[in-house]
């Protein structure tokens, strides 16, 4: 199990857990955190479950694969911590990750 903290652009925190194995993002749809629409489902076929990975934890979440640069192109503001994610797999090394989520997906 990871703890995961979502960080609203309103500033609002949502701390969820999350097991080894799922997605950041499907950790997000089970707890209902706003902003997180994931429209294709974690199928890298969309840009709706973009994050900004804080500067901490990109090492540990690791970079963009070339499709997921791709979806990214679609993301509003992408900024360089920007990532989709149903892309970062979740394990024990990422317990308490912090992300925030953007003002508005495209």
């Amino acid at each position: 199990m990871a703890r995961i903290t979502f960080i609203t652009s309103d500033d609002t925190r949502y701390e969820v857990e999350a097991g080894s194995g799922s997605t950041v993002m499907e950790a997000a749809i089970r707890n209902g955190v706003p902003g997180i629409e994931a429209e294709c489902g974690g199928a890298c076929a969309c840009a709706t479950c973009h994050v900004y990975v804080e500067d901490e934890w990109r090492a540990a979440t690791g970079t963009p694969e070339p499709m997921e640069e791709d979806m990214l192109d679609f993301a509003y503001d992408v900024r360089p911590g920007s990532r989709l994610s149903c892309q970062i797999r979740v394990t024990d090394a990422l317990d308490g990750l912090i992300v925030r989520v953007p003002e508005r997906q495209a």
